[in-house]
């Protein structure tokens, strides 16, 4: 991990943690995920997390997510195509995604 990559750069390369019930499930198992930039390839992504959550990441998957159609009422669209990546961290370390009350 020598290369050094810009702050601005880390914050384009993920977009935004994927919360569904199954990545809510996942979370319990210290696996997180994320819709990261589509040219990402792993050692970018794995930089650009541990630098902006200060985690450790002990293993990281990713996948294509295709273009699915979605109608509403009588239109036809699609749903754009993502990376997913698929974060496992150390044990004893977390990733806060929802704030405490």
């Amino acid at each position: 991990m020598g290369r050094n990559i810009p702050q601005k750069t880390l914050i384009d390369i993920i977009k935004y943690p994927i919360l569904t019930d199954k990545t809510t499930r996942l979370i319990e198992e210290n696996r997180y995920c994320f819709a990261v930039e589509v040219k990402a390839n792993k050692p970018q992504i794995k930089e650009a997390i541990e630098k902006l959550f200060d985690v450790h990441i002990k293993k990281i998957g990713t996948l294509y997510v295709k273009k699915k159609s979605k109608r509403v009422g009588k239109y036809i669209g699609k749903k754009s195509e993502y990376k997913k990546a698929i974060i496992k961290l150390r044990d004893n370390e977390r990733i806060k995604l929802f704030s405490e009350n």
